[in-house]
């Protein structure tokens, strides 16, 4: 390595390292805000170490005439490398996986033939499950499904606002504000119990024990009206984001 490639790497990481000192306030204060909204299952040190990561690459990547403010930018970053590390772990088994695909396309199902909203126990009926192995599937997919409306949207908090999608063909803005649409749609039309955990969830950032105590039920009832209402949002979102065609078997 010549002295000026040298100089360089030897700044950066300076760069790096005082910018890490600086934030790294907001990077435990973003992981403690995510962890409170996860299951308990979830580390808050790895939480952390994603968005410590997080706030490199932010320190890396981040251009000042994009009309946002570094805090902003990295805010961004560090959340959604905590997502995506949240995403990774999947810790769902496998077999948990298939069972949900097999609700989600009978929901589908039930769901177009009557021109309604399925029941959980017409679903049930449907697979020959109990109620209690019902909600239990729902529950263990719930575990890696908390984060997963943002994903459906696509954004981190705005994250598209920032110039990331500035190279975006018109065909693909087009497609992703109509998917945006289908799921504003989707959402509208969900029972008025479910709408309002995700309205609870997602707008009002409670977590699952604040929200059980706003709708006096347990927090596992909670857990189970957050799964059935993302289940009701794969089933009639599938011909968009082709699920039950793309995951892994």
């Amino acid at each position: 390595m010549n002295t000026a490639a040298a100089h360089y790497r030897s700044q950066q990481n300076g760069d790096a390292a005082a910018i890490v000192a600086r934030h790294s306030e907001l990077v435990r204060r973003i992981a403690h805000h995510l962890a409170a909204r996860l299951p308990s299952s979830v580390e808050i040190d790895d939480l952390i170490q994603a968005g410590m990561i997080g706030l490199i690459e932010a320190a890396r990547n981040f251009q000042s005439d994009q009309g946002a403010t570094f805090e902003t930018y990295a805010s961004i970053r560090i959340r959604g490398a905590m997502i995506d590390a949240i995403r990774a772990g999947d810790w769902v088994p496998r077999s948990v996986h298939r069972r949900y695909r097999d609700i989600v396309a009978t929901t589908r199902a039930i769901e177009q033939r009557e021109g309604r909203a399925a029941t959980a126990q017409e679903i049930a009926a449907a697979l020959g499950m109990s109620m209690d192995d019902y909600y239990q599937v729902l529950q263990d997919a719930a575990r890696g499904q908390l984060v997963s409306l943002d994903e459906y949207a696509e954004e981190h908090d705005g994250e598209p606002q920032l110039g990331q999608h500035d190279n975006a063909t018109p065909a693909r803005r087009f497609e992703q504000s109509a998917f945006r649409e289908a799921l504003t749609e989707a959402i509208d039309h969900l029972p008025e119990r479910e709408k309002l955990v995700l309205s609870l969830y997602y707008e009002q950032e409670l977590n699952l024990r604040e929200i059980g105590s706003v709708l006096n039920v347990s927090e596992s009832r909670v857990c189970q009206i957050h799964g059935q209402a993302m289940l009701r949002l794969r089933a009639r979102l599938t011909d968009w984001r082709g699920e039950l065609d793309d995951e892994e078997e």
